[in-house]
């Protein structure tokens, strides 16, 4: 079992950037597929971003792709999610997610049902 904590969410003008981390507890999180969501008031909570266990195998939503990097350091058990170029609609709550029995099924999944341990979340606000 591991802990999530999101950190380095805030406020930001539009065009700005942002490095949110994921920090993980438990030495086995360098096996977890990862995951960022973000939820806005009313809508769905989405995938933005998705990467494998050993970071070979990432996924992008459209709204984000060229922007937004997501990138893991196993040995300090963190993913973090570098957006660049932010947008209004960015503005959002971002989630951290991990799960180990994707990576056991070798599956880089985008669907927040499959993601069983989750971070409390940080706000991201972009500012026009």
């Amino acid at each position: 079992q591991v802990q999530v904590v999101e950190s380095g969410g805030g406020l930001v003008q539009a065009g700005g950037s942002l490095r949110l981390s994921c920090a993980a507890s438990g030495r086995t999180f360098r096996r977890y597929t990862t995951g960022w969501f973000r939820q806005a008031p009313g809508k769905e909570r989405e995938c933005v971003a998705a990467i494998s266990w050993s970071g070979g195998d990432t996924y992008y939503g459209d709204s984000v792709k060229g922007r937004f990097t997501i990138s893991r350091d196993n040995a300090k058990n963190t993913v973090y999610l570098q957006m660049n170029s932010l947008k209004p609609e960015d503005t959002a709550v971002y989630y951290c997610a991990a799960d180990l029995s994707l990576t056991l099924a070798a599956v880089t999944s985008i669907n927040p049902l499959d993601y069983d341990y989750w971070g409390q979340g940080t706000q991201v606000t972009v500012s026009s």
